[in-house]
């Protein structure tokens, strides 16, 4: 079976402003001060290195920063690639509901659940507004694990019903999503905080989905990949994943990676405009879009270098898009929840600005199913 093939000695956390790192070897969150961390650049695989007698996406575990050796894994990874006709073009719909919980987050999940677990950690608290719950909580009833999920008092009733299901703990917290953070860092002092959007690790297994859409387009890259963006994990593996595909000389050139936010709640949007990787002043209002409903991500600048490093950009839609969007997906056999509605959206728009041409590969990741909120979707028909 193919092992990580970077010495385990050579990885380590890293805080990315100061340089300062920290062994993997120890469990942790984030860097002394609450800073967000990193893991350090890793080699990359080829696809000699691919662990073909697995279907999952632990088919990768060679890009791995260690050796993880008892994976949590309910199968998941290896999601349909779907071709279909949209006006002049045909783009191809990457179906991440097929995770075994239904979102992009099951690939975060399995690997950082895993490597905790794997340093003597049984007990995890997790803030979410829905998805990330429902992943952190499956997976911790797969491996053993007492999980405790906090989520906005707003939060879809389904998602919240997903999560208890699977015997965690869950507490609705008023406010803001922001608020659920807060708490849940004040909390994190009698529980690990195994957070989907501070533990670097959950990218570790976001970056899969690059790995993965290489094998679709067999061991090539697509011209480009329109993601919808919150707190960015999505965006910022796909960066990681080709990235390495890239020093590993496995492909010649990124995908240009373009985030689909809500007009609504777009920090990302606003700062790659005005051409900073710093927060810029903008109104946010509630969106139907709540899965990227996060007004202050924690990595905007390593975002803003996802998107830039790429040749993509940002695009910010209305809510009449994102509703529009939705629909056409239904007709076309895709039951989408909103969030991931925000990129059919984003591709109208870049086609119609002549941004991405007919002849292009386009990859639009569908990150959840309307199935979650359905309700809320059914008030649009």
């Amino acid at each position: 079976m193919p092992q990580p093939k970077q010495n385990p000695n050579d990885s380590f956390y890293v805080e990315p402003r100061s340089g300062e790192r920290f062994s993997l070897d120890v469990p942790r969150w984030c860097a002394d001060g609450q800073r967000p961390l990193l893991i350090n650049p890793q080699p990359g695989i080829g696809r000699e290195d691919i662990d073909r007698g697995t279907r999952s996406l632990w088919r990768y575990r060679a890009s791995l920063p260690v050796e993880i050796a008892k994976p949590i894994s309910l199968g998941e990874g290896c999601t349909p690639l779907v071709q279909k006709e949209w006006d002049d073009f045909r783009p191809f719909f990457k179906l991440e509901w097929f995770n075994p919980t239904c979102s992009f987050k099951d690939r975060g999940t399995t690997v950082m659940l895993s490597y905790v677990r794997q340093l003597g950690i049984d007990a995890v608290l997790e803030d979410s507004s829905g998805n990330g719950g429902a992943s952190v909580a499956a997976y911790g009833a797969a491996g053993g694990m007492r999980v405790k999920i906090l989520a906005p008092a707003y939060t879809s009733p389904a998602k919240v019903a997903q999560v208890r299901a699977y015997g965690a703990e869950v507490q609705l917290v008023e406010g803001p999503r922001e608020e659920s953070q807060r708490e849940a860092i004040r909390q994190s002092s009698e529980i690990f905080y195994s957070s989907h959007n501070w533990q670097p690790f959950f990218l570790q297994g976001t970056k899969s989905v690059a790995y993965e859409i290489w094998e679709d387009f067999n061991f090539t890259a697509p011209d480009n990949i329109i993601i919808p963006v919150g707190a960015g994990s999505n965006l910022l593996g796909c960066h990681i994943g080709f990235s390495e595909l890239l020093a590993a000389g496995q492909i010649r050139k990124l995908p240009r990676l373009f985030a689909a936010q809500p007009l609504n709640c777009s920090p990302l949007d606003a700062s790659f405009q005005a051409g900073v990787d710093t927060p810029v002043e903008r109104a946010v209002r509630t969106t139907i879009a709540e899965g990227t409903a996060i007004a202050h991500p924690l990595r905007l600048k390593e975002m803003i270098h996802a998107l830039k490093d790429s040749g993509g950009e940002s695009v910010a839609v209305s809510e009449d898009e994102i509703v529009t969007a939705l629909k056409r997906l239904a007709r076309l056999g895709l039951f989408v929840e909103p969030t991931s509605a925000s990129v059919a959206a984003a591709f109208a728009r870049l086609t119609a600005r002549g941004v991405i041409k007919e002849r292009e590969n386009t990859v639009l990741l569908i990150s959840g199913t309307g199935i979650k909120t359905a309700s809320a979707i059914a008030e649009m028909f």
